[in-house]
């Protein structure tokens, strides 16, 4: 079989999986991860080799900008020491240790390279575990710190990466540099997002097809990588900037039928490409496997089981020891809380979301073909993504069931608030309109609706006989009161993306409510 149709039925395959693993409540990347494992045993398997250069801009920059645009930057600001101990401290230390052991496990294997190694298995993926979380409800918190994570320790992450590879093929390394470059590459990036954000903001404004503005969506998502590389800045740092800024400036005002399609070919860009990199991860295996003679296997498979129990433990360990921390710092000090302290079940659960996906996998791809023992290395972060998505994605669910957290409802009270209070901003732009007598029912009862069941959606039916131009002039008008609510703080992003999606479906149906005594 080609390589054109063996990836034609495993994207087939990735579909499959995805609606199975929907199903049974597991992370689909966990069965992505299966269906690579057996890609490297199919005899006769074609031999791919990525080009380096184009791995990290072809998985990586797609979907974090497809996680950056949802982030709540009012909710990390809240949660800012947890974020930077799991994004910035924890890649640390998970990288000293990672090198540490690898070394004792293959003496010969040198520190640049070891380094490397815990720079591509350190940061976690929280894609696969908020997939399963975000159906069972733990606490809000705990969802906003692992998607801050993700989304920041990659940066720390592959700042390491770069100075480590470009040492251990050089052979020459500047320590004093270090900390300059971060300060550089992280603030040039913040400032290089926001100006390409702004450009694209401006450019998007002239284009109105929407199968062209999806197309311009994903060339300046590579665009903004490629550039931020070439200008030796952080292109995570860029990436993250840039959709932030996008998502604060457009998200309220753009309309409902270019957003709801840009969602739905972003989503399953997504998907397509975490298929392509457990499939080309699965083929690198099969070439790898078929190079390892005598002893190698046996000292592979050492490294590999040494180096996924580490970076467990190490999580594991640091998550415990913070909560534990600031427990006892709040019982000694009596320090006035701004929010609950983390609890031994929720550093738990925190902990056990440690799943290794799509960076990881980038990362080992990215690696150059000289690169000193890169087969061990490639072979290790596929088996840390593997063992942390199989053993930790399948026991996550009943995890949460044994340690009985509440259910968090923050997300839903703001989505009440937010709810009633376009509702009322429609009721304003209706004000004196004739004709507008059964679009202000209609927005009467979402407001009762809303204040009497914040919890529950608005009914779906919806009476015959509105117009049109008022039913747009009403979603105007709370398109404006969300966009304001989120300005203010009132409601987060997670609340704002529920309900903006429910004014999308009202715009949408806009266009069909034109009574017939009206249109002749």
């Amino acid at each position: 079989m080609g390589l054109f149709e063996l990836v034609l039925v495993l994207l087939f395959a990735g579909g499959v999986f995805a609606l199975w693993s929907d199903r049974l409540g597991v992370p689909y990347p966990a069965m992505l991860a299966l269906v690579g494992a057996l890609i490297g045993l199919i005899p006769g398997a074609p031999r791919v080799m990525l080009d380096p250069s184009l791995a990290l801009a072809l998985f990586v920059a797609p979907t974090l900008l497809d996680a950056a645009y949802d982030a709540s930057p009012r909710d990390l600001k809240n949660n800012l020491a947890s974020v930077v101990g799991l994004a910035v401290i924890l890649v640390l230390l998970t990288v000293a240790a990672v090198a540490w052991v690898a070394r004792l496990v293959v003496p010969d294997l040198r520190w640049a390279a070891a380094i490397a190694l815990g720079a591509i298995v350190a940061p976690p993926d929280a894609s696969a575990a908020t997939a399963v979380l975000r159906k069972l409800r733990p606490p809000h918190r705990l969802l906003v710190i692992l998607e801050g994570e993700s989304l920041f320790n990659d940066a720390t992450a592959l700042l390491i990466y770069r100075v480590a590879v470009g040492t251990a093929l050089t052979g020459v390394f500047s320590g004093w540099s270090l900390l300059p470059t971060l300060v550089v590459t992280c603030g040039g990036g913040v400032v290089l997002g926001w100006v390409l954000a702004r450009g694209f903001i401006r450019l998007s404004t002239y284009v109105d097809d929407i199968p062209v503005s999806v197309l311009l969506q994903f060339i300046s998502t590579f665009a903004v990588w490629i550039i931020a590389d070439r200008l030796g800045l952080s292109a995570i740092i860029t990436m993250v900037a840039y959709a932030m800024t996008i998502a604060r400036r457009v998200g309220g005002r753009m309309s409902a039928r270019r957003r709801i399609a840009s969602y739905a070919v972003w989503d399953v860009a997504v998907l397509v490409l975490n298929v392509l990199a457990f499939v080309l991860i699965g083929l690198q295996l099969r070439s790898i496997l078929s190079r390892i003679q005598g002893d190698e296997g046996r000292i592979y498979a050492l490294c590999a089981a040494v180096v996924c129990a580490t970076v467990i433990v190490v999580r594991i360990a640091w998550v415990m020891t913070y909560g534990a921390a600031v427990r006892w710092k709040r019982r000694n000090f009596r320090v006035s809380p701004k929010r609950p302290a983390p609890t031994i079940s929720s550093g738990l659960l925190g902990s056990w979301c440690g799943m290794r996906g799509i960076v990881t996998l980038a990362a080992a791809l990215a690696l150059p073909a000289g690169f000193p023992y890169r087969d061990l290395i490639v072979f290790c972060a596929f088996c840390v993504v593997l063992t942390t998505l199989v053993i930790q994605g399948l026991t996550l669910r009943p995890l949460i069931a044994r340690l009985c957290l509440d259910e968090d409802r923050t997300v839903e009270r703001e989505v009440g608030i937010a709810r009633a209070e376009t509702a009322r901003a429609a009721l304003q732009a209706l004000d004196g309109k004739p004709g507008a007598e059964i679009l202000r029912g209609e927005y009467e009862a979402r407001i009762r609706s809303a204040q009497a069941q914040p919890m529950t959606a608005p009914a779906s039916g919806q009476p015959e006989g509105s117009l049109a131009e008022l039913q747009r002039r009403a979603v105007d008008a709370q398109r404006d009161a969300l966009t304001d609510l989120r300005a203010r703080q009132v409601i987060g992003d997670d609340a704002f993306h529920v309900v903006e999606e429910e004014i999308d479906l009202q715009e949408l149906t806009a266009d069909t409510r034109v009574r017939p005594e009206l249109q002749a």
